[in-house]
């Protein structure tokens, strides 16, 4: 079967399952180029074709035009995908993707946000307009929920309950996370200020709206955040939709108030392995702080003293 034609009919079958539209334009940019590869470099245009070697040359390609280890595992990802619907479908007797030795990903520790830097910035916005109640409202969800930029952006307001909150999270996939006294305070005044401002407006049905009453873009969002770090002062660090997911993340394992698993839940992480990275990015003194919070001895004293 020609290569081709396979790779059309798992697009069809990726839209189907409801993969988002970046999610599709990525995927299709990365099989555009392993298609143009295979001919060109390896001659190739059958499906059955296409060994492993073939695979670990496209890797060492993309190792020589200097992308990053990251970058390389994230793209290799969509071919696996590819290569394993290929075997559930029996167009293939196996994953050879499978077999394919990646890059390792080297483990750096983000220089994250701290807990008075957060406040800071939720406090670099007032109450004073629907804008200014917007950013801090924002501000305040990304930091106590973990949201990523295009669940904030996307987030409906017939979701937003009293004390949860369901997200449509990446691929679809739905999730609750739940919403904490303290943001709770926040959200009231901005659902109050919200209707006052859009009183006589037609809106789009999206929680967060813009001064118009569309939805924010990605370039929209990622200013008001930028502006947080700026009027809080924030320096040396990534002011980033990421890096307060990076907070939240980091604040539940190292308060010792959830476990692994269910964090892995509320970020809607698909594998845990990706939220245990999180474990990594801790810097000494919150490991620190961990370390005594759990220690058996210390337990011991609190009980006794109890």
């Amino acid at each position: 079967m020609l290569f081709e034609d396979v790779l059309e009919e798992y697009i069809y079958h990726c839209q189907a399952k409801g993969f988002t539209k970046k999610t599709m334009k990525n995927k299709k940019q990365e099989y555009k180029q392993l298609i143009v590869y295979l001919q060109e470099k390896r001659g190739i245009t059958e499906l059955e074709s296409i060994t492993i070697h073939d695979l670990r040359a496209y890797v060492r390609l993309k190792q020589q035009q200097g992308l990053k280890p990251q970058s390389i595992v994230s793209m290799f990802k969509m071919i696996k995908a590819f290569f394993s619907w290929c075997e559930k479908e029996e167009y293939l007797k196996e994953n050879i993707a499978s077999k394919v030795e990646l890059p390792k990903v080297p483990i750096t520790v983000l220089n994250g946000f701290t807990v008075k830097e957060v406040q800071s910035m939720i406090d670099a916005f007032s109450f004073k307009n629907y804008l200014e109640t917007r950013n801090k409202a924002i501000i305040a969800m990304m930091a106590d929920c973990g949201l990523r930029a295009m669940e904030i952006r996307g987030l409906l307001s017939e979701n937003v309950r009293e004390t949860s909150i369901l997200v449509n999270g990446k691929g679809n996939k739905e999730r609750i996370v739940f919403i904490s006294p303290a943001l709770k305070r926040i959200l009231i005044k901005y659902e109050r200020i919200k209707k006052e401002y859009f009183a006589d407006v037609v809106t789009v049905d999206n929680y967060f709206l813009n001064y118009t009453g569309g939805s924010i873009s990605h370039v929209a969002l990622d200013n008001i955040i930028k502006k947080a770090g700026e009027r809080a002062g924030i320096e040396g660090k990534r002011v980033s939709p990421h890096t307060f997911r990076h907070f939240y993340a980091v604040q539940c394992l190292s308060n010792g108030n959830i476990d692994v698993y269910s964090l892995s839940r509320l970020l809607g992480h698909s594998d845990i392995s990706v939220t245990q990275r999180y474990l990594h990015t801790m810097n000494d003194e919150q490991l620190l702080d961990k370390a005594v919070s759990s220690s058996p001895l210390m337990n011991f004293r609190r009980a006794k003293n109890e």
